[in-house]
């Protein structure tokens, strides 16, 4: 068989019977089987060639008399498997080339440059506090009390570092984990958060999981003359009465530790602020709120979804009767909890501190910390 033009090469085989043509690809190219294409007489071009599917080899032979022989390499049974074991070969070689190139800088950034601190992957750059005056002196303690809300948790942790990050205030997030078998008790996994949340921070911001702030200009600095509500009756989405207290309350530390913490006998939810309000009223602390926001109860966002997480309102017992009364000596002195784990983690960027805790019930005291 044989193919001839005045300005191609001409191709001609040691077998004359019918087969199916490959086309080989030796360095870079298109492939095309089966097709005839136009050749130039250059080194670079002659690396395609035509052979026949049951010849040993062809011969090719262009206009200026040139010619020559190539070895078949692909069979008409065997083309496609080989050239997907080209394609795998060169797939795993470029991995590995990869791989050792990586494995090189990895080496280098081991023995030469140490001193630089490993960053896996990249995040949204923050603004830091280190060295930076304008982020004055005090630091806050985030206390989050938290029990399986993961959704929300992966929206707060992030956008609550973002929006401190932005006003300046230095910060570090404590999720205060419940995994014991009691009922969700918010004012006790406050009191472990107080306690846990170390000497490098002054205040502590008593914040729920399911609220973010909206405008800007709210101020969650340092609460010097005393205790600042941010989730004012008048900003919250939900509750309006006067005496409210919960949502997001700022607390120098000494202030807090003069209020004995929160009470620990509220299992379930609410209640335990209304108790904390009388609290504030009896140490004589002067409660203030946010001045000059006019973004109402569209101020914050509230993240919770009804629907589909209900909160623990159940009244066991003489729950009712009891949690409407002040409890003088429980808090921090009474506070009976142990810490399962500590775990430092980022979200998104953003750090924060989980610590796993079991609380402890006096089931004599308080037999409504548990269902049955």
């Amino acid at each position: 068989m044989m193919y001839s033009s005045r300005r191609k090469p001409v191709l001609y085989f040691k077998d004359d019977r019918r087969a199916s043509l490959c086309l080989l690809w030796a360095f870079s190219g298109p492939v095309a089987f089966g097709l005839p294409i136009t050749l130039g007489s250059n080194k670079a071009n002659r690396r395609f060639r035509w052979c026949a599917g049951t010849s040993s080899c062809c011969q090719w032979r262009d206009h200026s008399g040139q010619h020559g022989s190539y070895s078949r390499f692909l069979s008409r049974k065997c083309t496609v498997w080989k050239l997907f074991g080209f394609c795998m070969m060169f797939v795993l070689g470029s991995l590995l080339w990869v791989q050792l190139t990586c494995s090189g800088d990895i080496s280098q950034t081991a023995v030469g440059y140490s001193h630089f601190p490993h960053q896996p992957c990249p995040i949204e750059k923050q603004e830091s506090s280190v060295d930076d005056p304008s982020w004055g002196t005090h630091k806050m303690a985030l206390i989050v009390p938290f029990r399986e809300r993961f959704e929300e948790l992966l929206v707060f942790v992030p956008y609550m570092h973002a929006f401190l990050n932005k006003k300046k205030i230095r910060h570090k997030i404590f999720i205060i984990n419940q995994v014991d078998r009691f009922r969700f008790n918010r004012a006790s996994l406050i009191n472990v958060g107080y306690l846990e949340s170390g000497n490098d921070t002054d205040y502590i911001a008593m914040h729920d999981v399911d609220l973010l702030p909206q405008n800007e200009d709210l101020n969650y600095g340092f609460p010097e003359e005393g205790p600042f509500h941010v989730a004012s009756p008048e900003l919250h989405p939900l509750y309006h009465y006067k005496t409210y207290v919960g949502g997001i309350l700022l607390l120098a530390k000494k202030h807090y530790q003069m209020c004995n913490g929160m009470s620990n006998r509220f299992w379930g939810w609410g209640r335990e602020d209304d108790e904390f309000f009388r609290r504030l009223r009896t140490t004589k602390l002067q409660l203030f709120r946010p001045k000059g926001i006019t973004t109402g109860t569209k101020t914050f966002r509230h993240i919770h979804d009804p629907a589909w997480r209900k909160t623990d309102q159940k009244q066991i017992a003489a729950q009712k009767q009891e949690q409407f009364k002040v409890d003088p000596e429980g808090g921090l002195i009474n506070l009976r909890y142990k810490v399962e784990s500590r775990q430092e983690l980022t979200i998104s960027g953003a750090p924060c501190t989980v610590i796993s805790t079991s609380l402890d019930c006096d089931l004599s005291q308080t037999p409504w910390c548990q269902f049955s």
